[in-house]
């Protein structure tokens, strides 16, 4: 297994602070953190589905007020696309419109594997985490 080919981000350097999501069917995974430090925390997982989960992001949105948000998406370990796949980008583009914030969009292969293999308690929170990491370290 090899991580995703990591390539420089252009993200304007007025935005300093993100909220990254890992969506599930059943639970999305949320971390925090900012350009500053590039470094990530991961958050309580959002247990909802629908409209329900979407509330519960305008929540964090409201606690945390981040300036973008950063959501991972699925490949097949190849790089083709799948149904997940299909279903992050379409939570992504559902955010941007609702929020109106601006959405990264982060391939995040291996970060539940990853997130597992180091122990977590909470591996959607965890892969969160990773999925914001990854995205901070590769800021252009």
């Amino acid at each position: 297994m090899t991580a995703p080919q990591s390539v420089p981000v252009p993200v304007p350097d007025h935005l300093q602070s993100f909220l990254a999501l890992d969506l599930g069917l059943k639970r999305t995974g949320v971390a925090v953190g900012n350009r500053l430090l590039r470094s990530a925390t991961p958050q309580a997982t959002i247990r909802a589905e629908g409209d329900a989960r979407f509330a519960q992001v305008a929540a964090r949105l409201a606690e945390w007020q981040p300036e973008a948000l950063v959501i991972g998406v699925p490949y097949h370990p190849d790089g083709a696309s799948h149904e997940n796949t299909a279903r992050a980008l379409k939570f992504a583009r559902q955010l941007r419109g609702r929020f109106g914030l601006p959405v990264f969009e982060v391939d995040e292969r291996y970060s539940t594997t990853e997130a597992l293999a180091g122990g977590a308690r909470d591996a959607d929170a965890a892969s969160a985490c990773i999925i914001l990491e990854q995205f901070l370290r590769n800021l252009s």
